[in-house]
């Protein structure tokens, strides 16, 4: 479990393809973060639940795996590296699919039990991808309207929780019920555009959606219970005619 709360921006340096149904990722991320990351712990990539592996850095990028830092600016933090299979269904439904060597990335561990929860639920379980419609700047911080796939509509609210790639956000206004484009729409404060890769997203960004756990219960318990059956009242069981009374009987 994760809280949305970005924790660094990491970048990737290595994508192996294995034939369709199995990518795996070498991402750099600060060395102080990821010194106790084991193989087989969660990692969250932009809002991807990713398990991390024990394998050595990519020949390209001899010396990473271990802390380093870059030459020509002394003053950076150290880097190093992890590896992360992505499959074939996490790869249609997220951004991670269409990454490429270079882009940012952000990074979370996951939570600690008796951790604080700065932000809310995040599982790493994407729901979707959306596409930022809209962007506007009102002084030091940006509005930022995603478009989203009408299934997930019923599990917005605003003032409710929503994590884009990543980031645990507050929406702060949704489309209509039963709009034809449903949105959400998000305010980032100067932190968030700086410490996270939302600084840089535009119209026509696309972003991983992870709408709140809680909602996607509720709404989950409502149609089931929906789809139940009417039981019947105690007055049509008291009046019914027993299935094996005579057919006279039940006239």
């Amino acid at each position: 479990m994760f809280t949305g709360i970005v924790e660094a921006k990491g970048r990737i340096v290595e994508i192996r393809d294995f034939g369709g149904s199995l990518t795996r990722l070498t991402v750099s991320a600060p060395a102080d973060l990821i010194a106790d990351l084991q193989h087989g712990a969660s990692i969250a990539v932009s809002g991807v639940c990713l398990t991390a592996l024990a394998e050595p850095a990519p020949e390209h990028a001899p010396g990473e795996s271990a802390a380093t830092t870059d030459a020509a600016d002394p003053g950076a933090a150290a880097t190093a590296l992890f590896t992360a299979d992505v499959m074939g269904e996490t790869l249609a439904l997220t951004t991670l699919g269409g990454a490429r060597v270079g882009d940012e990335v952000n990074l979370e561990r996951c939570t600690r039990a008796g951790d604080r929860l700065d932000g809310h639920i995040v599982q790493g379980h994407v729901d979707a991808v959306g596409t930022v419609v809209d962007r506007r700047d009102e002084g030091q911080w940006r509005r930022l309207r995603v478009q989203i796939p009408s299934a997930l509509a019923g599990q917005i609210a605003q003032k409710g929780s929503i994590a884009l790639d990543g980031v645990s956000l507050t929406i702060t206004e949704v489309s209509v019920p039963g709009a034809a484009e449903p949105f959400a729409e998000v305010a980032l404060i100067p932190e968030t555009l700086r410490a996270t890769t939302l600084g840089r997203a535009s119209v026509g960004t696309r972003v991983n959606v992870e709408t709140d756990a809680i909602a996607k219960y509720t709404q989950r318990l409502l149609a089931v219970a929906a789809a139940r059956p009417a039981p019947a009242s105690a007055c049509d069981r008291s009046t019914a005619a027993p299935a094996d009374a005579p057919k006279e009987a039940r006239a």
